[in-house]
């Protein structure tokens, strides 16, 4: 039976996604150089296998952990600074790398599929958006939030607040989030839900791998923001 280390990193890149930001990370050529085994590819990059092999095994585990915790009844500050790590960073992280395989893809496959070029349109307005969308909820909405629970819970009067009612911050992001999936749902109607065609190479496989995440993490990112911390605000500021 072949080993992970006999097979090529075109293969392993192929049947594990996840990987390729391990090969990414550690300069491991996936695509070009793809026909090396494992093994080779490491000592051409001069990395350790033994290295590769743990982060392969976490990169693997870490894709099929599901965000299952159950935040009705957490602190909404707990909440918030989950948000804001799990959600928000992996937006910051994911939207660059993305993007730079779009670029790639685009400009090797662009003249004859122009439906990549219209996803990385659809993806560069989904990135801008959503930088601005989480600076404004981490500078504004999720501090006065904050202030609300610490006023709640001292029995103190709720902070006051330039924009008067939470739900008025609280209106314009989940709109912003209507859009967000509004150009989600085109690129996925694009892309024929990710599915790459049967010939792509594996940056043009990473790619909508890496897409299928982003929409599956901002689906889980809303829900939590609009269906558990939005109406628990709302309730709080209701209550007083």
């Amino acid at each position: 039976m072949e080993t992970i280390t006999e097979k090529t990193v075109r293969e392993i890149a192929i049947e594990s996604p996840s990987s390729v930001r391990v090969f990414e990370s550690l300069g491991i050529d996936y695509c070009c150089g793809g026909k090396r085994p494992l093994s080779d590819a490491c000592s051409h990059a001069n990395v350790d296998i033994d290295r590769v092999l743990n982060l392969l095994a976490t990169a693997s585990r870490d894709a099929q952990v599901q965000d299952d915790g159950e935040w009705r009844d957490r602190p909404l500050g707990d909440l918030i600074a989950h948000i804001v790590e799990t959600h928000h960073g992996f937006v910051r992280r994911e939207t660059p790398r993305v993007a730079s395989l779009l670029a790639k893809v685009a400009a090797k496959h662009g003249p004859l599929r122009p439906e990549i070029n219209q996803i990385e349109a659809l993806f560069t307005a989904i990135g801008q958006e959503l930088s601005t969308h989480m600076l404004k909820e981490e500078q504004v909405l999720f501090p006065y939030v904050a202030r609300m629970e610490q006023a709640t819970q001292s029995g103190n009067p709720l902070p006051e607040a330039f924009f008067g009612s939470v739900k008025r911050p609280i209106a314009n992001m989940v709109a912003e989030h209507d859009d967000a999936g509004a150009l989600l749902s085109q690129i996925r109607e694009l892309s024929h839900a990710y599915t790459a065609p049967s010939d792509a190479c594996p940056t043009f496989l990473a790619l909508y791998s890496g897409l299928g995440e982003f929409e599956r993490d901002l689906h889980q990112h809303i829900h939590l923001e609009n269906n558990i911390l939005f109406p628990r605000a709302v309730e709080m500021e209701q209550a007083h």
